[in-house]
């Protein structure tokens, strides 16, 4: 089943393009890592999918939904508002830098959008959040406040308050990008045992080694463009592509 369709995507800001021409599919179960120098549009594309910013032309869908294609005139044409709230439930994005709610619990960020948006009882959010929290080994942090936890730690209520939506599809822009190198690893676990378990993930990353380990297809981005996409063997091991090949030039080497 195909829960992404995204088709000749273009984003620009201040007249400069910054996504241009993008296409591409995530099928049920499937990891997809997006590789790329900075600024290549990677982060951009994912705001784009889960909403957060519009496209100027293309189409995109969500598990067979249609949540934006061109008109006639070659512009972006949304559907309804009723209709991108809808779509969006389908989605979970865990942030870079955490975006939890500072004056929230641990227990409270992670129960707030069940209870207000999929009008959960309380105790029926609690019990999930405290699976969540168990599945993250953070059961002792339930009352804790953010300002209270490591990086990592928050990283992880992150995930688990993304979790209980029981999305169809995750997104990670960039997990580990405000991390300690030492906390990189447990954040890069949960995201092992969470493919391991067949969750739908887009991950945007910059850890090579990772992208090649756990990543069923590979993405490789630059200036906007999708220069090479395929398999990690592909990828890593046979790219024939030039640009590909001195972008992993030096994990390659290390």
């Amino acid at each position: 089943m195909q829960i992404l369709s995204a088709k000749n995507i273009h984003k620009s800001f201040d007249g400069t393009d910054v996504l241009r021409g993008i296409s591409l599919s995530v099928t049920k179960g499937q990891v997809l890592a997006v590789i790329g120098p900075s600024g290549s549009g990677k982060s951009t594309l994912l705001r784009c999918i889960t909403q957060l910013d519009t496209i100027d032309s293309g189409e995109i869908s969500i598990c067979g939904e249609l949540l934006v294609s061109s008109g006639a005139d070659g512009t972006a044409q949304y559907t309804d508002r009723a209709a991108c709230v809808k779509i969006g439930l389908h989605i979970g994005l865990v942030f870079q830098n955490f975006n939890l709610f500072p004056h929230f619990s641990v227990l409270r960020n992670i129960t707030e959008a069940p209870v207000r948006v999929l009008k959960r009882s309380g105790k029926v959010a609690e019990a999930s959040a405290r699976e969540l929290l168990k599945k993250m080994n953070l059961s002792d942090k339930a009352d804790a406040y953010p300002c209270q936890l490591s990086g990592g730690q928050q990283q992880r209520v992150s995930i688990a308050r993304a979790l209980a939506m029981n999305p169809d599809i995750l997104f990670f822009d960039e997990p580990t990008s405000a991390l300690d190198p030492e906390l990189t690893g447990e954040i890069l676990k949960v995201i092992r045992e969470l493919a391991a378990e067949h969750m739908t993930m887009v991950v945007v990353t910059h850890e090579m080694k990772f992208a090649r380990d756990v990543a069923d297809q590979v993405i490789f981005m630059d200036n906007g463009v999708i220069v090479e996409q395929g398999s990690p063997e592909q990828l890593f091991d046979n790219t024939k592509n030039e640009r590909t090949r001195a972008f992993l030039s030096r994990f390659n080497e290390a």
